[in-house]
């Protein structure tokens, strides 16, 4: 069977073959020329300027310096970018435009069978051939000349068709180019998410990196008056220690001249004792008058004047906050602004 021949006996697979060479953009059958997309989408070449032309406003025409731009595939969403020569650096695609003369050519030499066309539900046999601009519906002439529509304004069918398809055809153009800076926009809030996070983690090792200084002179301030009362402390000790061991001393002297005067005593014979005796009292006196040793003051073992307040730090601590960053607030009203836009 010829492949052809079963295409024109069977609509199914035309209709199939229709909805493959339509534009998504202008929703009608591509026009010569056609440029296939790196995406290998196809565009009309106009409908694929108009595109380019609304996400890249500022964008002049060939033979100038200005540098290529980009947009987005309406089929895929692909990114395409463009050289300085714009759409017309894109490729035709010749064998879609040769399915389209095909097509075209078989489609005019076939008959217009009944019901491919619109049929009045008023007048069945009529077809929908004009439009009714007061009532903006589609209607037949019968219904201009004898039924609902006679007193209404009526326009060619064809040239409403052209004129709203043409205000559709701009209206996607809008919402393509309305897409891709939304999509920028999402494309900076990503961005700024990203940079957001970066520098977050930036700020905290900073902050850890000066809290941590902070901690280690602290730590060394702490060593040193540590060391300071130790110091203290160790001479204290020593000077009284030192006294302990002179009243030791003294306390054994005085210990055995007390056993020499009771074994004194001891003696019956008044010759014997009396040749000792006044020897040993003067000696007892003599230790009693220069017997007394150095003594420490009162609170002589207060450590008192060590002690330091760190009130004042730890309101200074409590008192420790970020600097008013007024730029980072405007900044963020302005994009907020943007965003709205």
């Amino acid at each position: 069977m010829d492949f052809q021949a079963g295409i024109l006996r069977d609509g199914s697979p035309m209709e199939s073959l229709e909805k493959q060479l339509i534009c998504p953009i202008c929703l009608e059958m591509f026009s010569k020329p056609v440029v296939i997309l790196p995406c290998q989408h196809n565009l009309c070449r106009k409908c694929a300027n108009d595109v380019f032309q609304a996400a890249n406003p500022y964008w002049q025409s060939r033979g100038s310096v200005i540098s290529g731009g980009r947009f987005r595939c309406p089929s895929c969403r692909h990114e395409v970018l463009l050289d300085r020569h714009g759409v017309y650096g894109l490729q035709r695609n010749l064998l879609v435009e040769n399915i389209i003369d095909i097509y075209k050519q078989e489609c005019s030499s076939r008959p217009l069978k009944k019901g491919e066309h619109p049929m009045c539900k008023e007048h069945e046999d009529e077809r929908i051939n004009i439009y009714c601009v007061t009532c903006e519906v589609p209607t037949c002439s019968m219904c201009k000349v004898f039924g609902a529509h006679k007193d209404c304004e009526v326009a060619p069918l064809q040239t409403v068709f052209q004129g709203q398809k043409t205000e559709l055809n701009n209206c996607i153009s809008m919402l393509v180019a309305g897409n891709d800076r939304i999509q920028t926009i999402i494309s900076q809030l990503e961005d700024s998410c990203r940079s957001t996070e970066e520098n977050s983690e930036a700020a905290k090792r900073e902050l850890c990196a000066r809290f941590d200084a902070l901690s280690a002179l602290l730590e060394e301030k702490k060593s040193e008056l540590l060391q300071r009362i130790t110091h203290e402390q160790g001479d204290k000790t020593v000077f009284v220690r030192g006294l302990i061991c002179r009243y030791k001393e003294q306390l054994e002297k005085s210990s055995q001249l007390v056993e020499t005067a009771i074994q004194a005593m001891e003696e019956t014979g008044g010759a014997a004792f009396l040749m000792n005796a006044k020897q040993l009292i003067k000696t007892i006196v003599e230790a009693s008058k220069g017997g007394r040793l150095e003594k420490i003051e009162h609170g002589y073992e207060n450590m008192d004047a060590f002690s330091v307040s760190l009130d004042h730090l730890a309101e200074a601590v409590r008192a420790l906050d970020f600097d008013p960053a007024e730029e980072d607030e405007e900044y963020f009203d302005g994009e907020e602004e943007e965003v709205e836009e």
